[in-house]
């Protein structure tokens, strides 16, 4: 399936390929600065009310941290219209300086390391309005069918920062928090976690959230309708794990027969990467006005109660429409993004290479093995290999939209070279244990890979990720013998290729240089699961 790069953009959330000046805002945005180093996240209380029939918010969030090292300044960040109106340390109001998004507080009590400080920080505005949420996202203020405001929040890449203060830099996740979220009474509030309890406030109602689990910031959400609730009880791998899903009333019964995926999704994850990284915080599917989002224990969904992509199958081999791609695509991001998370969305890869991965792995768990073959490969048509699937570090810039489905490939091709399909899932579930609610970077996962496949793999990462090369193969066949090289490679590129010759599987290990063997058959095929090209010359 042939896709244009609009479509890809629309699908993908990809962004625009020209060459971008970086500034200092930049800076201060995805660099771990002097300001964010010393102090370490323990705890949030976040507390906000939304009004939205004034799409204006306000309230405070209390910020727990633990001391690293001596300090006198506190970055916290804050995106504009917001405004931060104080900051409070013990009972004593505390100055602070803005520099664009980012806000220094300059702090009047003696930081001792290893001490576990507090700052509540109030604030309100006009946040910023969804433009395409949730690629370009922030507050969507829309409306149900009957007329009832239907509210909620995106904001991965652009910062959780365009609504609340906090420290929005992926490196240091909080431990746990509270969510507080006041609406009106006649709406219903559902963020992360569970709900502890509701409280009546005349006119509002405020409604409650514990997450028990480390959390990252853009994970964090607020959806806000005139929700209907149902739910079930599923028993996992680490036992009962409760699922809830909150959906518009109109779409009670399409949801009860769509969300029918969610336990076949569990299953298929529990099986490839481990145990639901957050039993305590429970599953949930929220219907929101926009696509979806992987929002932790809370995911959110638009995607109109249809298997495929809106409808569309991405592969374009019918495979796609055996599933809903938001339920099992958002889902996969429970292990990875939320379980395993980037410390620098350079690394975003990390994110969407694995979960457009797991859109195969689930046909593999339910459909059989050629099945999830066909869909990953069908998935090349829509790599572009625009620009490295690793983008620029420090400055909040992720690299091509490739990382969806080119990166799916690299893994599915790294299943090849492994072999062995019980050692394979082994390694996903061992990245899932060994990174369990950590930050990562992109060498420590290639490094755990390479160690655990018992590969170097280190120019086959290289190859991939950090160049937009496909490694191809040139080859000829004359005298009963095959002649054969790789081009378009990185230094020390030398992958294995599976070929069938006469329909017997045979084994070339080909390199820069030509290499020339017996032909063992007069029909050369080569294994359509490895994402190279070839070409007979």
């Amino acid at each position: 399936m042939k896709q244009s790069f609009f479509l890809i953009a629309l699908l993908l959330g990809a962004w625009s390929i020209n060459a971008q000046n970086f500034t200092r805002q930049d800076t201060l945005r995805g660099s771990i600065t002097p300001e964010r180093e010393w102090w370490d996240l323990n705890y949030y209380d976040l507390n906000v009310k939304v009004e939205p029939s004034k799409k204006f918010i306000s309230g405070h969030n209390i910020v727990r941290y633990k001391v690293l090292e001596q300090s006198k300044t506190l970055q916290i960040d804050l995106q504009a219209p917001m405004k931060i109106e104080s900051v409070v340390q013990d009972g004593k109001k505390l100055k602070f300086t803005s520099e664009g998004n980012a806000h220094f507080i300059k702090l009047k009590k003696k930081q001792i390391p290893g001490e576990i400080n507090q700052l509540k920080i109030t604030y309100s505005g006009y946040p910023r309005e969804a433009v395409r949420a949730p690629w370009d996202g922030g507050f969507s203020w829309k409306e149900d069918e009957n007329g009832n405001p239907f509210v909620a929040t995106s904001c991965q890449g652009l910062g959780a920062s365009v609504w609340w203060p906090n420290k929005d830099h992926m490196y240091d996740e909080v431990d746990s928090m509270r969510i507080s979220v006041t609406v009106p009474k006649d709406l219903m509030d559902v963020s992360n976690g569970q709900l502890e309890s509701v409280e009546d406030k005349g006119d509002f109602k405020t409604y409650n959230w514990a997450v028990e689990n480390p959390i990252n910031n853009y994970g964090v959400n607020v959806n806000i309708a005139n929700y209907t609730h149902f739910g079930e009880l599923y028993e996992g791998e680490e036992g009962p794990l409760k699922f809830d899903y909150y959906v518009l009333p109109e779409n009670l019964e399409k949801a009860k027969r769509q969300f029918a995926q969610t336990p076949m999704m569990m299953r298929a994850f529990e099986h490839w990467f481990g145990p639901y990284p957050f039993y305590e915080d429970g599953f949930k599917l929220v219907e929101v006005p926009y696509l979806g989002m992987e929002h932790q224990s809370s995911v959110t969904y638009g995607n109109k109660y249809e298997n495929g992509y809106l409808g569309r199958d991405l592969s374009g081999t019918g495979w796609g429409l055996q599933f809903d791609f938001i339920i099992i695509h958002e889902a996969g991001h429970e292990w990875f993004a939320n379980n395993i998370t980037y410390k620098d969305i350079a690394d975003m890869w990390v994110h969407e290479g694995f979960t457009a991965y797991s859109e195969n792995l689930y046909l593999d768990y339910h459909f059989g093995k050629k099945a999830s073959a066909e869909y990953v490969i069908g998935t090349r048509a829509n790599i572009q290999n625009d620009r490295p699937i690793i983008g620029p570090y420090g400055v909040n810039k992720e690299g091509s939209g490739d990382m969806y489905y080119k990166g799916a490939n690299m893994l599915h091709t790294l299943r090849q070279l492994v072999e062995d399909d019980d050692k394979w899932r082994q390694m996903l579930r061992g990245l899932n244990k060994e990174f369990y609610h950590q930050t990562v970077t992109s060498a420590q996962i290639e490094n755990y890979l390479s160690e655990m496949s018992g590969k170097d793999l280190s120019a086959f990462f290289n190859q991939y990720l950090r160049t937009t090369m496909i490694p191809k193969l040139e080859y000829k066949i004359e005298d009963g013998s095959i002649t054969y090289r790789y081009v378009d490679i990185v230094e020390d590129f030398d992958m294995p290729i599976r070929v069938f010759m006469d329909g017997l599987e045979k084994w070339l290990f080909p390199s820069a240089e030509w290499k020339t063997e017996a032909l063992e058959g007069a029909q050369v095929d080569f294994d359509k699961n490895f994402y190279i090209e070839t070409q007979k010359i």
